[in-house]
């Protein structure tokens, strides 16, 4: 299966470009109530994931730094604590999957890195799930057949 069935397009994927400051990136996550987006840089390749860990531990690290003055500071300053992978777009499902186990989402990039999305954890287990159903259903009908014609 091609991984391109469960991408998010970047249009619809809240992110935040690395020039943005610490209160931005706040306000966006809370407006959102994402606790983790993808970061991308001016050329618009996927840098890496901020996550709200990340900020806490900034300003506990900086004593000085109050959240009205978050403004202050761009999040290219902020360590990150995660390592949120990304794939290409022509990655195979075993790589999705072994990334989607320790990831909430997966960020994919084309062949130039440019992120063009991610997969959600969620989608891929939605997606299972589904099929998982419909091959329970398949499985119970045969069996029911197969009962019947033995019958006959």
């Amino acid at each position: 299966m091609n991984i391109a069935f469960f991408l998010t397009q970047k249009k619809d994927v809240v992110y935040l470009k690395n020039n943005v400051t610490i209160r931005q990136a706040l306000e966006k996550m809370e407006y959102h109530r994402y606790s983790a987006v993808p970061l991308i840089d001016k050329e618009g390749r996927y840098t890496g994931t901020l996550t709200e860990g990340d900020l806490l531990w900034h300003m506990k690290h900086n004593d000085e730094l109050s959240f009205k003055d978050a403004y202050k500071v761009n999040i290219r300053d902020v360590n990150k604590h995660m390592t949120n992978n990304a794939v290409k777009i022509d990655s195979d499902m075993q790589n999705l999957i072994e990334l989607a186990k320790k990831q909430n989402f997966v960020p994919v990039v084309d062949d130039n890195e440019i992120f063009i999305g991610i997969i959600k954890r969620s989608d891929i287990i939605s997606y299972r799930h589904d099929n998982i159903d419909k091959q329970d259903k398949q499985d119970k009908q045969d069996k029911q057949e197969k009962d019947l014609a033995l019958i006959s």
